[in-house]
């Protein structure tokens, strides 16, 4: 393990969030030991005083690295490729670069926040569960219709070519939430649909996957 001998680092995580799902990828690309220590947020344990303490903002993931602690998923996974560079998440190439920008940004700020937990049981105790499913799936579709157009000349293997970069971390969470919590239609969606094909085959992403989490449910 890249860290063996300093002191093990701590993910605050819960297994069904999917921005906790992409530090787990990063964490297990870099081959980094840590403790899992869930937090449940269907119980509220986000608003434990004592996890406040940790993220006043009362979310996932959050990460400790001894004195440091970063609550943010994409601030965790830069903090990550900085303190351990290999492999790298960035690629060399300034333009590839900016399509892994681009995508972790769709994600980050284009669907993620819409299907956030509060966000979804706020639509449906204000209007109807009906409206909470449109909502979500207005969301992916508008988002992965997007990413579609931004990888399709530049996918390989994975969304940017044949290597692993940031913007695969954001993907497969995203894409599995989508097929497995939602239950989008992958279809109009080829590029996306072949690069989530091809995380199925990694154990660093295998690994990282809600069901195989120690606070998963014994039956999804």
């Amino acid at each position: 393990m890249a860290n063996s001998g300093a002191e093990k680092l701590k993910l605050y995580s819960y297994w069904r969030s999917s921005c906790a799902h992409r530090v787990r990828i990063a964490l297990a690309l870099k081959g980094l030991d840590y403790e899992y220590i869930p937090v449940n947020l269907i119980k509220g344990d986000q608003f434990d005083p004592d996890f406040k303490q940790i993220n006043p903002m009362g979310t996932v993931p959050a990460l400790v690295d001894g004195d440091v602690v970063i609550n943010d998923s994409f601030a965790i996974i830069m903090y990550l490729d900085e303190k351990y560079p290999e492999p790298p998440l960035l690629p060399r190439d300034i333009h590839k670069r900016a399509v892994n920008y681009q995508a972790m940004s769709i994600v980050l700020s284009g669907i993620q926040p819409h299907q956030n937990l509060a966000v979804i049981r706020y639509i449906e105790e204000k209007i109807n569960a009906e409206e909470k499913t449109a909502w979500v799936n207005n969301a992916i579709t508008k988002g992965f219709t997007a990413l579609e157009k931004l990888l399709v000349n530049c996918a390989g293997k994975h969304a940017t070519g044949d290597e692993i970069y940031l913007a695969d971390l954001f993907l497969a969470p995203q894409i599995h939430g989508a097929i497995n919590r939602f239950q989008i239609n992958m279809e109009p969606y080829p590029t996306l649909a072949k690069c989530y094909e091809s995380y199925n085959e990694l154990p660093s992403f295998q690994n990282a996957l809600p069901e195989k989490q120690p606070d998963a449910p014994s039956t999804i």
